[in-house]
């Protein structure tokens, strides 16, 4: 299913921070319906939202995910266990976050995951589509790179899942907020997109981003 063909188009936000709200901009100034919500009760976060993302509508999570076919995780990695296993029950979710050790702690199942974080996301959220995507590049990028489909040097944002129709959707709506999706795989494959991975931090554009891809599973 593609958001452009559900009429008005939903996406929820688990996560206020500055990857969150920036991403919640995005989705407004291309005319989405924005749900958000952050830690604790809808009024800490109020003020945050009305000057960072005036437009979206803030929520408490399940309220969040109750409204969303789409949802979009970005906490601190050390906290998505905080949230209720089944809170995501046949949503889409996307997958933002990075585990990085200054924040989270020192985790060893998440620095010594050998196929990657987001694996162990859907494990969690075992009855969720889990995909991963918005992770690879900084908050700053996805407010600057995004550009208008067609456009040249548009970057690629790369989408990592197992349920086809699932990343069906989050590439569209990756194509959307203003760059080129680059279906890279299984969720497994994600692990190309976390810090230390092959293609973390750098901005490319499709050919350059599939290119290296390609590169490297030739080498493999």
């Amino acid at each position: 299913m593609s958001l452009r063909d559900a009429g008005a188009r939903h996406l929820g936000i688990v996560g206020a921070g500055k990857l969150g709200t920036t991403v919640a901009r995005a989705a407004l100034d291309v005319g989405y319906d924005v749900v958000i919500s952050g830690s604790g009760s809808p009024d800490r976060i109020e003020l945050i939202v009305d000057v960072l993302a005036p437009g979206a509508r803030v929520m408490t999570t399940a309220e969040v995910s109750e409204r969303s076919d789409v949802v979009i995780l970005a906490v601190p990695a050390h906290r998505f266990r905080e949230l209720p296993r089944d809170l995501f029950a046949g949503k889409i979710l996307i997958d933002a976050m990075n585990y990085w050790e200054p924040i989270d702690g020192v985790i060893e199942e998440f620095s010594k995951a050998p196929r990657g974080t987001s694996v162990l996301v859907q494990a969690w959220f075992s009855s969720a589509r889990v995909v991963k995507s918005f992770n690879q590049l900084g908050y700053h990028d996805i407010e600057e790179d995004r550009r208008l489909s067609g456009e040249p040097e548009r970057t690629a944002l790369a989408v990592a899942g197992d349920d086809v129709a699932a990343v069906a959707t989050v590439m569209q709506l990756v194509d959307d907020l203003g760059f080129d999706a680059i279906d890279v795989g299984s969720l497994a494959s994600g692990v190309a997109l976390q810090p230390d991975g092959l293609v973390f931090g750098v901005a490319l554009t499709a050919n350059e981003l599939s290119g290296l891809l390609w590169d490297e599973a030739k080498r493999a």
